[in-house]
């Protein structure tokens, strides 16, 4: 075989390797567009994910840091489809306000929770969460200071 032979011969081979090389490239340029796009659309997901919870946030129960101590925050009434969303504190002050004849003083929810009811130190932490209820829409203050249960 002459030089020149073996030249033309790996000058074939080499445009072989070369239109092989040519179409593989082809295809990772096309994997990598659809890996652009699927990234896209995963941030795009994770957007949307990040908002729902922040929705649900807003409507559940939420904990705060208040002293070093958790708590849990009292939704609004319209947030929360029923009484399940409180706490079991603030339910069991709803049940004794609702089965109530008439309006209801600090003091005799107090009496049925058993509290001191002597001691009005005892009763303004009741005073305090009953008023949140109200605030919140759960319960009605009335203008003497009586609670009484939204219907």
């Amino acid at each position: 075989m002459s030089e020149l032979e073996r030249i033309t011969a790996r000058r074939s081979e080499l445009d072989a390797l070369a239109e092989e090389l040519g179409k593989r490239l082809g295809e990772v340029e096309a994997e990598r567009e659809e890996l652009v796009i699927a990234e896209r659309v995963l941030h795009r997901l994770a957007e949307q994910d990040r908002a729902e919870v922040e929705a649900a946030a807003r409507v559940a129960p939420v904990k705060a840091q208040v002293a070093g101590r958790a708590v849990l925050l009292i939704p609004h009434r319209g947030d929360a489809p029923d009484e399940t969303a409180l706490p079991d504190d603030y339910r069991k002050i709803l049940a004794i306000v609702r089965s109530a004849d008439g309006p209801v003083q600090v003091r005799t929810v107090g009496e049925e929770l058993g509290l001191e009811v002597g001691l009005r130190g005892k009763l303004e932490p009741l005073r305090a969460k009953m008023t949140k209820l109200a605030d919140r829409g759960w319960l009605h203050k009335r203008p003497n200071g009586r609670f009484t249960a939204r219907r």
